[in-house]
């Protein structure tokens, strides 16, 4: 189901710029950990923890056959108690360097101490990339980065509410995710993954049907 959910989501956003952008930000992030064998580092803001982002690379990392995408969480808060994939601290960022690859989320702004953990990770040799508002420090550290577009008023908001219409950040986390999973080369003995019939599948599903004359 959730190819079907990504092929009918590309289908309403075909001719804008998010099909192809997310697919080229996908790229971006999987040159970056499958030839290292992983090594990838998931945080986001402290306002913003992004679970779903992180819960989406794994699913697509089993489907796909590319164990290199599951990400480690890094988290400002770590709770006694806490599972061990649940209780990796800031502190991990520290031993950040070559072959590791961080992606940071940022809705907003992050504060200046998480800015500046991303930066010695980048001087140590990490690989940076970012995903977020496009606040004008983050993308510079980036070596790349996918920016929301600020959200457009709705024409006609229903009475007493302030609606913003445009693409969200779950949206593009989960079109990032699908398409770092996807395979770009053919698999052995020529047959497609099962990820890849079930997207074909989707997208005769969700095609209009041939005209008739």
């Amino acid at each position: 189901m959730d190819a079907v959910r990504v092929a009918l989501l590309r289908e309403v956003l075909a001719g804008t710029r998010w099909p192809a952008a997310t697919r080229r930000f996908a790229a971006s992030l999987r040159s970056s950990v499958v030839p290292h064998g992983g090594g990838l580092l998931l945080v986001g803001t402290r306002a913003y923890e992004p679970w779903h982002l992180a819960a989406h690379l794994v699913d697509e990392a089993a489907w796909s056959g590319r164990p290199e995408l599951a990400p480690l969480l890094v988290r400002h808060r770590v709770r006694p108690g806490d599972p061990a994939h649940l209780a990796v601290g800031l502190g991990r960022l520290q031993g950040a360097g070559r072959g590791e690859t961080l992606l940071l989320v940022a809705p907003e702004r992050p504060d200046g101490g998480l800015l500046e953990r991303v930066h010695d990770a980048r001087r140590a040799g990490a690989t940076v990339l970012a995903l977020g508002s496009g606040d004008p420090e983050v993308t510079g550290l980036a070596h790349d980065a996918l920016t929301l577009d600020p959200p457009e008023p709705d024409p006609d908001p229903e009475p007493g509410s302030e609606s913003t219409r445009g693409i969200d950040l779950d949206m593009v986390q989960h079109l990032v995710s699908a398409a770092a999973g996807e395979n770009s080369l053919p698999s052995t003995r020529g047959r497609r993954r099962l990820r890849d019939r079930l997207s074909r599948l989707a997208d005769q599903l969700t095609s209009p049907p041939p005209a008739r004359w």
